[in-house]
């Protein structure tokens, strides 16, 4: 049998334990035409071979076993701590998957009338009434897919406003040297020209610098609050004030939200758009490249230029998609959103309520600041504690001992956590981004805190343990270059 093609795993693929004439299902006769394919379909859309697809013929049981024990290799948050800094890997809870499973909702067609979709529809515009209610906004569309899509949205609002009003001359966004590095690539698609500033010594937006940066040209600025490294904006009106004077708009990454729902809300800060990480947020799954929702939030003075359709709900108490805003930057997503996550995070909203929702944003800001001081001794915070998320520098262990933080990224896979973000945000040396979120207990907080002093310990006494680490999972160091030139993503039997 062929060895899975990376040292230290010898899981067969499941095209290796693929045994011709074995069956996993067998499916009744069918009760439908069943005329030669090419007679049903227009031979253009056939397969151009006329052989049928490659595909493993293995037992229910053994497929199950299969990708269960693929799983067990894998690290999830349903595992451990997922220590993700600025991604928010918080726990899932299974209600929202039990009410997005429901036949009801999961059955529905996109193409139902809408007549028959009221509660459908009902649940995105309270949705939207949440969201609009946590962010201090005016209006939402929930329409992007994703959070980054979210972000293309935003800049293309603010774009169209612009356009609308005759400044074209409006060619500049801004945003600060610790910001995700999606602000920049989302304004240079949208057709903007990305300018950089720098941040002031406590990590925050440099006024000085802001300023400077400042001219008839800006279109806006993109700014996370709290920022990458986990700091509260403190002069987040007094920026938003020099932005609008300038004539431009106020974006806030709503990627770090999880620290500030139900405490503050952006609108009230001064920002005009606000994008939403329901992955992030409000606890729907990740989406390893989709499904995923990332809504977009706008002040009054932006809502025409928002995607088409919206749901809205009528004079008479029925919903509605509306469809005639001949302002609308357009439709930018297939239908009305990715509904099945709508729902988790509509379920998650609805369950918190107000008050859970603020406790939730406390929790998150509690258990970083009790997991940073059981390690900033050996960690050190070269911009001090952040809100709901830390970043670390340890750049003195590398100089004693020459382990780096990849080695220490390394090493935390045999203790059984996920690596945390590494080498991000750029201006921090050697960085190692951690958020617990509030879904962690104070127990796994102070196991995943050992995890890290003893590593720590490791590399003063044996560094070459924590350098050629990790020693206890499937895999073991690959060649990232190699796979990165080399991808191997078919199966070739």
């Amino acid at each position: 049998m062929a060895q899975f093609p990376f040292k230290g795993d010898t899981t067969p693929t499941i095209f290796e334990k693929s045994v011709v004439g074995r069956i996993g299902t067998r499916v009744p006769d069918p009760d439908v035409d069943t005329r030669p394919l090419d007679e049903l379909i227009p031979t253009r859309h056939l397969r151009a071979d006329s052989e049928a697809p490659k595909l493993p013929e293995v037992p229910e049981n053994e497929v199950v076993r299969h990708y269960t024990e693929l799983s067990l290799k894998n690290h999830h948050v349903d595992r451990a701590l997922y220590p993700l800094g600025s991604c928010t890997m918080k726990y899932n809870p299974k209600v929202n998957e039990a009410a997005a499973r429901l036949p009801g909702i999961a059955g529905l067609h996109p193409f139902t009338p809408q007549a028959q979709a009221q509660g459908a529809l009902e649940l995105m515009f309270e949705l939207a009434e949440l969201l609009k209610e946590v962010a201090g906004m005016d209006e939402v569309t929930l329409q992007p897919a994703a959070g980054a899509q979210g972000e293309m949205t935003g800049v293309l609002i603010m774009r169209a406003y612009h356009r609308a009003r005759g400044d074209v001359h409006r060619t500049k966004v801004l945003f600060p040297d610790s910001a995700h590095g999606t602000n920049p690539a989302t304004a240079a698609m949208a057709g903007f020209e990305a300018v950089e500033f720098g941040s002031g010594p406590d990590g925050r937006v440099d006024l000085e610098a802001l300023k400077a940066a400042l001219d008839e040209n800006c279109a806006g600025m993109m700014l996370t609050n709290p920022n990458t490294l986990g700091k509260f904006e403190s002069e987040i009106e007094e920026i938003s004030r020099l932005v609008h004077e300038a004539g431009g708009l106020m974006y806030m990454d709503g990627a770090n939200l999880n620290a500030l729902m139900g405490v503050t809300r952006p609108g009230d800060m001064g920002y005009d758009i606000v994008h939403f990480n329901l992955h992030k947020t409000f606890s729907t799954p990740h989406g390893g490249g989709g499904p995923g929702a990332g809504p977009v939030g706008v002040k009054a003075h932006l809502a025409a230029y928002l995607p088409t359709p919206k749901v809205v709900c009528r004079d008479n108490g029925t919903y509605a998609l509306d469809w005639d805003r001949p302002d609308s930057i357009g439709k930018i997503h297939g239908f009305y959103g990715n509904f099945g996550v709508l729902v988790r995070a509509y379920v998650y909203g609805r369950m918190l309520g107000r008050e859970g929702i603020r406790a939730t944003a406390e929790a998150a800001v509690l258990n970083n600041a009790y997991l940073s001081a059981l390690v900033s001794d050996q960690y050190p915070l070269p911009y001090g504690r952040g809100m709901h998320e830390s970043v670390f520098s340890p750049v003195d262990l590398k100089k004693r001992t020459g382990v780096k933080t990849m080695d220490i990224a390394k090493r935390l896979l045999d203790y059984g956590f996920h690596a945390p973000t590494i080498y991000f945000p750029l201006n921090v040396p050697e960085a190692l981004m951690v958020e617990p979120t509030e879904t962690e207990t104070k127990d796994e907080l102070e196991r995943f805190a050992e995890a890290l002093l003893s590593i720590a310990r490791e590399a003063e006494t044996d560094p070459d343990l924590v350098t050629t680490a990790p020693h206890d999972v499937p895999l073991r160091r690959l060649d990232e270059g190699r796979a990165g030139r080399e991808l191997d993503l078919r199966w070739e039997g």
